[in-house]
């Protein structure tokens, strides 16, 4: 199962570098909202890799970053996220407070699907803003990933 959540964080990552590269090449192409949901995206990773494995400070959910650091910022939350397989049984429950200080209780295996999914999630949003403001969106489907 370890295996399968390293190819699936290195999926995101190659689709989230992808995106990031439009971003940086196209900001005058790229929505605002565009903006927002990709860093929110980025955002949230962090926020569940910190709560498992604390390393840095902790972004805001929302927080919005430099366009020309968004390639670094997924590349560090791949990096983190594959020491987290590494260092973790996934099946190991964790104990965590959301950002609202309230306290759930989960495992590891569901928090890494958990990123994944919410991952895929906002790049479906993002190509539809992209579509919405003139952009072809990137062809991020999983299965294309791995032909």
């Amino acid at each position: 199962m370890k295996q399968f959540f390293k190819e699936l964080f290195e999926y995101s990552h190659y689709s989230n570098q992808k995106l990031s590269d439009i971003f940086i090449d196209k900001p005058d192409k790229t929505s605002e909202k565009a903006v927002k949901l990709f860093n929110h995206l980025l955002n949230a990773h962090q926020i569940w890799n910190n709560r498992i494995k604390p390393e840095q400070p902790t972004f805001d959910v929302w927080e919005l970053h430099d366009t020309k650091d968004l390639k670094s910022i997924d590349k560090i939350n791949l990096e983190h996220s594959l020491q987290i397989l590494d260092k973790f049984d996934l099946n190991e429950n964790f104990i965590y407070k959301n950002t609202k200080g309230q306290i759930f209780d989960n495992s590891i295996q569901n928090i890494c699907f958990h990123i994944i999914n919410h991952s895929t999630y906002h790049r479906g949003q993002i190509a539809t803003e992209f579509r919405l403001h003139g952009l072809e969106p990137l062809v991020t489907d999983y299965i294309l990933y791995k032909r």
